[in-house]
């Protein structure tokens, strides 16, 4: 064997002997990688991550809805979701934008203002309803109106096109018989600029429909020319629409400190509902509820406290997500963990099936496997053993029975440096150290008889060869090949009398 073969021979000791080091992790890692494979896999799958941004139309820049829509925003920016806000002129129109609109994903409508065929298309779901927003109509008159009915004949702002407002104003109007045509006067506008109007004369009397707690309502209530009309006929109303509510703006609740109301009022409120398009990401609709609740908790009480927002008063069907807020409070998740990690953990918890698919045939496989994987290596050591014994059987020369002794001895030293070897696999290691020793004492007992057989035959080789082969018949020679077989390395090594 030449010197680069016993330099490859040495390097396939040591990477066989570095084999078992990483062989565990061969074996497990390559099951964890199947897994993880699998996992990238099904992930595509799965429920894509929530966005972080969602559109949200409102209402006019002045008006409630899009005061709560700003707390709403604030809230959700926390958890690294941006809310996107854009005015409108009110609920009718969020309903188009919400319709018309892929981008706009959420809106704040006003209860009973949905268009017709909306709710059988089955693309809007409702979230939650949020608070009550009474029906508000302030006048201007000497003496104190007792019904809508008293408005017949006067100059009435209704509300923006296109907002709630007007929707509602033209219902409840409308039940009582009063239009523009009995020389009623009915101007399209709305919020701060119906306010000026019924503050200057212009018109008669105003509608609003928003939160008892904005500026506006406040402002009118404290105008001593302005009064607030009592719907003394609050039930009938809510009997016919159930969207309607008959609620109690108790005197003083506006300012205690001023009395404002003077005494009780008695008027009717539809509640304002979150809804949203089917598309919304369903884990973002847990955040939104809660920064509404968020919200909505103080700003939303001076009427029926606690009450809302709710799966109360809702006009498109529940959520199924909202329905499970409501039920068992916010996921177990997001109470602990930030939104995003909680929503990947929520989205990944559907791949601990197949995660188990996977590894429930890996743990079953996988001890075997790496006992195999083991064996193999030891295995490639006993293919060495057998060709040194080949060589033994053939009597092979010298020099290669040399050679050979230096490879158990290169064996020996790199078996005597394998310390890694599990506890499991050790009979098998020891067996193979075993049979080592037993091919080496074989490889030394061979090198033996032939060193003694040299020793005794070379006084005959001085005379020639062929005198001593002539000397011996059949039956010497067999015994001469006896002979140089001893039972154990001192007999061999003991002189021989051939005189």
């Amino acid at each position: 064997m030449s010197l680069r073969g016993d330099r490859l021979l040495i390097k396939h000791f040591r990477e066989t002997r570095g084999q078992f080091q990483g062989l565990l992790l061969k074996i497990w890692g390559g099951g964890f990688l199947v897994v993880l494979v699998g996992f990238a896999l099904a992930w595509f799958f799965i429920q894509p991550a929530p966005p972080n941004t969602i559109v949200m139309v409102t209402g006019s820049e002045d008006a409630a809805y899009h005061e709560f829509a700003e707390s709403y925003a604030r809230n959700l920016l926390r958890n690294g979701v941006t809310l996107e806000l854009r005015q409108t002129n009110g609920s009718i129109e969020n309903y188009q934008v919400l319709q018309d609109d892929a981008e706009v994903d959420l809106a704040i409508v006003q209860g009973g203002t949905a268009p017709t065929g909306a709710i059988e298309a089955g693309d809007i779901e409702s979230l939650a309803s949020l608070y009550f927003e009474p029906v508000w109509v302030f006048y201007r008159s000497e003496e104190p109106y007792s019904d809508l009915r008293d408005l017949r004949g006067k100059r009435i702002a209704i509300g923006q096109p296109g907002s709630g407002t007007a929707s509602m104003a033209m219902l409840l109007l409308g039940d009582n018989g009063i239009d523009d045509s009995v020389g009623t006067k009915l101007v399209s506008t709305g919020g701060s600029d119906a306010r000026g109007l019924l503050e200057q004369g212009e018109v008669d009397a105003a509608f609003f429909v928003t939160s008892p707690s904005t500026d506006l309502i406040g402002e009118l209530i404290a105008d001593d020319g302005i009064r607030l009309l009592n719907f003394e006929r609050h039930a009938a109303y809510a009997r016919r629409h159930p969207f309607l509510t008959s609620v109690i703006l108790e005197q003083g609740v506006i300012d205690l400190e001023q009395d404002f109301p003077r005494s009780d009022v008695l008027l009717v409120a539809p509640a304002a509902n979150l809804v949203a398009t089917s598309a919304l990401h369903d884990a973002l609709i847990p955040l939104l509820l809660r920064a509404a609740t968020e919200t909505h908790s103080t700003d939303g009480s001076l009427l029926q406290r606690g009450r809302l927002p709710s799966a109360e008063f809702v006009e498109f069907p529940l959520n199924e997500s909202a329905r499970m807020y409501f039920d068992d409070g916010p996921p177990f998740l997001q109470k602990y963990l930030p939104f995003w990690v909680a929503s990947a953990v929520d989205r990944g918890k559907i791949l601990l099936l197949p995660a188990l698919t996977l590894l429930l045939p890996l743990f079953r496989i996988a001890p075997p496997l790496y006992r195999w994987r083991i064996r193999s290596r030891i295995y490639r050591w006993y293919e060495i053993l057998r060709g040194i014994e080949i060589d033994l059987r053939s009597k092979a020369d010298i020099e290669t029975l040399h050679k050979h002794e230096k490879t158990l001895l290169t064996m020996e030293g790199e078996l005597d440096d394998l310390s890694n070897v599990p506890l499991s696999y050790m009979q098998e290691f020891y067996n193979l150290r075993l049979h080592v020793e037993f091919v080496e004492r074989r490889l030394t007992r061979d090198l033996a008889v032939i060193k003694s057989a040299t020793q005794s035959t070379g006084p005959a080789e001085s005379t020639g060869p062929a005198e001593s082969t002539d000397a011996m018949g059949p039956a010497d020679a067999t015994d001469a090949t006896e002979s140089t077989e001893p039972t154990d390395a001192t007999e061999s090594t003991e002189p021989t009398d051939t005189t």
